[in-house]
């Protein structure tokens, strides 16, 4: 499991020209699964994205976490992430997990977020989105479970 994280003042995603999902001050989350995740990928993912020390306090430190500051969410599942660029010019994307794993996984990962007491918005599983983003910082981090 690979998430790119961007700290952000306020985020927004549409599907078609309408807005499905919204935050203002959070997390923008860009989540990609791989063939190999399983629940543990999940559990480990979710919870160091919750208690990093990026937000300031009020020194201008990163030293606050997501909980600490109340932060909100916004998922969006990207399986572009394990595209594979290193031979020609079209990504292979065979490390990307199936759909059916992929969306099981991804669901999986926002209830997890759900149930440490995030307010998690999220995108439309498979759909063309439009991601709009004002980063904070910037901060921009990955995580992967391996």
């Amino acid at each position: 499991m690979k998430v790119v994280l961007q700290r952000t003042k306020k985020s927004s995603v549409s599907v078609n020209g309408e807005t499905v999902g919204q935050i203002e001050s959070g997390l923008t989350l860009l989540v990609g699964i791989t063939h190999e995740d399983k629940s543990e990928d999940v559990t480990y993912v979710a919870d160091k994205i919750i208690n990093l020390r990026i937000f300031e306090d009020a020194d201008g430190k990163m030293n606050l976490s997501l909980l600490d500051v109340k932060g909100q969410i916004l998922s969006i599942s990207q399986f572009t992430l394990y595209g594979d660029c290193k031979k020609g010019r079209r990504p292979n994307f065979m490390n990307a997990a199936k759909p059916d794993l992929a969306k099981e996984l991804y669901d999986q990962f926002n209830d997890e977020l759900r149930s440490k007491g995030i307010d998690v918005q999220t995108g439309e599983f498979g759909a063309m989105m439009e991601v709009s983003l004002v980063n904070d910082g910037p901060v921009t981090l990955i995580v992967e479970s391996r």
